[in-house]
């Protein structure tokens, strides 16, 4: 295959010393060809990986790993290799479009460099046998099948500290099993990332922001040095309210399963009068989704192509029903055409409300950059970040209370405790959120393909981190949870979406970034309390930068759409009202764990 190709691309490029001095027609051609198979080829892989997490069985494991065989054996065939670092040479006489693919070619070729097909084959196997162990992995709580919809279900219900912590060490379940699959692809991964010049598995994730490892480390540092002092008011004042709820003395650090979320990422449940619980009751999962579509019609965008409904995973698997599928929200682009789909086991929560509204904000930037003014090679985010920052500002959005009134969600008489939906916004969707991303989950990956952490030290380093950044302990104490556990492997994206968490801390800093211009420029609303429903400015203006895929530089384009470089500003003045309100509650008390 690799042969033919090669002779295929000379053929279509025409490498002749006449051509070569037409260097932007060769591109054009080059590119014209690795495009049409790019596409075709990544259609493949995901209509098999699909397949793959959404009926987890053995010969849908093998399809994808055929599947991700013919993708790689493409995207890092020899002859793309040489002919896009040859064309770069020529840099200056190419347009920047140009550039911007043959880079994206090249980046695209160092997850699967065919330059050592060997190793691409093992790192294939690898990643198909843990994603299957990870999908079809059975948990068990006290002695019973259950999902993780279950344990979320206690975590977020029960005041039982017993029943709290047998669910959460039910969460954790998955680590050990896991844990041989990622020791491997920690040396599969760095060998591959290496085989084109990167020095580990961590920079090559990063380059897609043209930035090298130790950058992307101190840019999250500096995000967490700018709201540390939030930070520390909130940590303050939730581990009291725990306490009291728990009837436990005050710790220093939280232990774990006094937190609803399964790692503390979010700390949900602890503001009783900015609960919405009371209001999902009488809705069902299937008008949840539908919420979620019209927030995007009502801007202006088109409904959804009949086959999203037809060909999405929305609810969960019916139980009896013995199949398994991926526990966790995603969206997919199939075909980098139409074809969008989501992956959800939507039930009927506030949870899974803003969810979807995350999950459609994926599908809307999928169909606004695919045009053909965007190659398929440009058909993703401006950088990594752009789409879990679109997904996580439109769920900022979607839980405003004048937005969720004039939806019906909140009856017209809600009363309105601003210092609560601040706490709540805080707590749920922002501030914890940074210190688990910036902190434990970019610190510890970091780590691991980086500095090539010792299988041995991986829980000790774990739990250094969440103690460090999060001032949460394990149930036990420091020191409970040995080697024999592998509590990192237990957040999915260390197996399916490495090296990548850092994406959602700055997601979570640009979003609000851009709906601070939203409602300061656009609606002329306070960003705590605004109302995007039905607003086609809104709309419009999301489209412009939506459209663009990746064909334009992310720190420009963030510069021009929002009028400022990636910063924390607005986060921290969206939640002033709230530092300065815990800043009196906390009064007298001990602040912080150290």
């Amino acid at each position: 295959m690799q042969r033919l190709l090669a002779l295929f691309l000379r053929l279509v490029v025409g490498w002749t010393a006449m051509e070569e001095s037409r260097i932007q027609e060769r591109a054009n051609r080059f590119l014209t060809v690795v495009n049409a198979c790019y596409q075709s080829l990544y259609r493949v892989q995901q209509e098999a990986q699909w397949l793959a997490d959404t009926d987890v069985k053995p010969e849908h494991d093998a399809g994808a790993e055929v599947a991700g065989r013919a993708y790689a054996a493409f995207n890092g065939n020899p002859a793309i290799i040489n002919e896009a670092k040859e064309l770069l040479t020529h840099r200056k006489e190419l347009t920047d479009l140009q550039v911007r693919q043959l880079e994206r070619a090249l980046l695209n070729a160092a997850e699967g460099p065919m330059t050592n097909p060997e190793l691409v084959g093992k790192r294939i196997a690898a990643e198909t046998a843990q994603a299957s162990t990870l999908n079809g992995f059975q948990f068990k709580l006290n002695g019973t099948n259950v999902v993780a919809n279950d344990l979320d279900r206690v975590m977020n219900t029960s005041d039982n500290l017993a029943d709290r912590q047998a669910a959460w060490e039910a969460s954790k379940q998955t680590g050990p099993a896991l844990k041989p699959g990622l020791v491997k692809l920690q040396g599969l991964r760095n060998a591959v990332a290496r085989e084109l010049g990167h020095s580990n598995y961590f920079a090559l994730q990063v380059a897609g922001y043209e930035m090298t490892a130790d950058q992307m480390v101190t840019l999250n540092d500096n995000f967490l040095r700018d709201i540390r002092p939030l930070y520390l008011q909130l940590h303050t004042w939730a581990k009291y309210k725990l306490a009291a709820k728990y009837h436990q003395p005050v710790p220093k650090r939280i232990p774990a399963h006094w937190i609803n979320n399964r790692w503390a990422q979010e700390w949900d449940g602890l503001v009783e009068a900015a609960s919405l619980d009371r209001y999902f009751t009488n809705r069902t999962p299937e008008s949840i989704v539908k919420n979620a579509e019209q927030f995007y019609v009502g801007l202006g965008f088109p409904p959804l192509p009949a086959t999203f409904w037809e060909k999405s995973d929305l609810y969960p698997a019916p139980k009896g029903s013995g199949r398994l599928k991926n526990a966790h929200a995603s969206c997919w682009h199939v075909d980098l055409d139409h074809d969008v789909r989501s992956l959800m086991s939507v039930e009927s929560t506030p949870w899974w409300f803003f969810t979807a509204h995350h999950e459609l904000g994926h599908g809307y930037y999928f169909l606004s950059y695919t045009r053909p003014e965007v190659p398929a090679l440009l058909r993703t985010g401006a950088n990594p970040a752009f789409h879990e920052g679109i997904g996580e500002q439109i769920s900022l959005a979607a839980g405003q209370v004048p937005y969720l009134k004039s939806v019906g969600v909140l009856p017209a008489d809600y009363h309105d405790d601003q210092v609560a939906t601040l706490l709540q916004t805080a707590l749920a969707q922002g501030i914890p959120f940074m210190f688990f991303a910036s902190g434990t989950m970019t610190h510890w990956e970091n780590d691991l393909y980086t500095k090539d952490l010792p299988a041995d030290q991986y829980n000790a380093r774990w739990w250094k981190y969440v103690g460090d950044y999060q001032g949460v302990e394990a149930p036990g104490g420091p020191g409970s949870r040995g080697e024999e556990f592998c509590d990192a492997a237990t957040k999915t994206h260390i197996s399916d979406n490495p090296a990548y968490y850092y994406s959602y801390a700055i997601a979570t800093v640009q979003k609000f970034q851009i709906h601070d211009y939203i409602a300061r420029h656009i609606l002329h609303q306070p960003p705590q309390s605004c109302n995007y429903a039905n607003n086609r400015e809104v709309g419009d203006f999301l489209k412009k930068f939506l459209r663009v895929g990746a064909t334009q530089d992310w720190r420009k384009l963030l510069r021009d759409t929002t009028g400022e470089d990636l910063s924390t500003r607005a986060m921290r003045d969206y939640f002033a009202p709230l530092q300065a309100w815990l800043e009196k509650e906390n009064a007298g008390r001990p602040i912080g764990w150290e």
